[in-house]
């Protein structure tokens, strides 16, 4: 059992009939009433700065990750579109064909090169500004 501390208050004299008038019912006591109603009133306290605080900044945060979900969910959506196709409208190559290797191996190069330029200037290739 948690000890406990006693307080001497003042009540205005409604408050105080509401509060005999309570603490008569069996079972209930006056201590019991006033612990449970201060809890309660600084529990309600304390969430209402925390929630006043962080709620809309929580919010904006909720809305952006949907956000950048629904949009990675149109990246992979648009590469996966993309694989589709190529690998539909292009012939494999020929386990002999070493020009066409060294060939694809250079665009291969030449693609990682632009995608790491692109990342390092900051652009993205869909901006409305961007030229292809």
């Amino acid at each position: 059992m948690t000890a406990k501390v006693r307080y001497q208050l003042f009540l205005p004299q409604p408050l105080s009939a509401r509060l005999l008038e309570e603490a008569s019912r069996p079972g209930v006591t006056k201590s019991d009433i006033l612990v449970q109603a201060l809890t309660a009133w600084l529990d309600k306290r304390g969430r209402g700065v925390l929630e006043d605080r962080f709620a809309r900044r929580l919010d904006r945060i909720a809305e952006l990750l949907d956000r950048l979900l629904r949009d990675s969910h149109i990246e992979l959506e648009t590469l996966a579109l993309f694989i589709r196709y190529e690998l539909a409208i292009n012939p494999p190559l020929a386990d002999n064909d070493a020009t066409g290797r060294a060939a694809a191996a250079a665009r291969f190069e030449a693609f990682l090169s632009q995608v790491a330029r692109q990342l390092a200037l900051g652009k993205r290739t869909l901006d409305k500004d961007s030229v292809l």
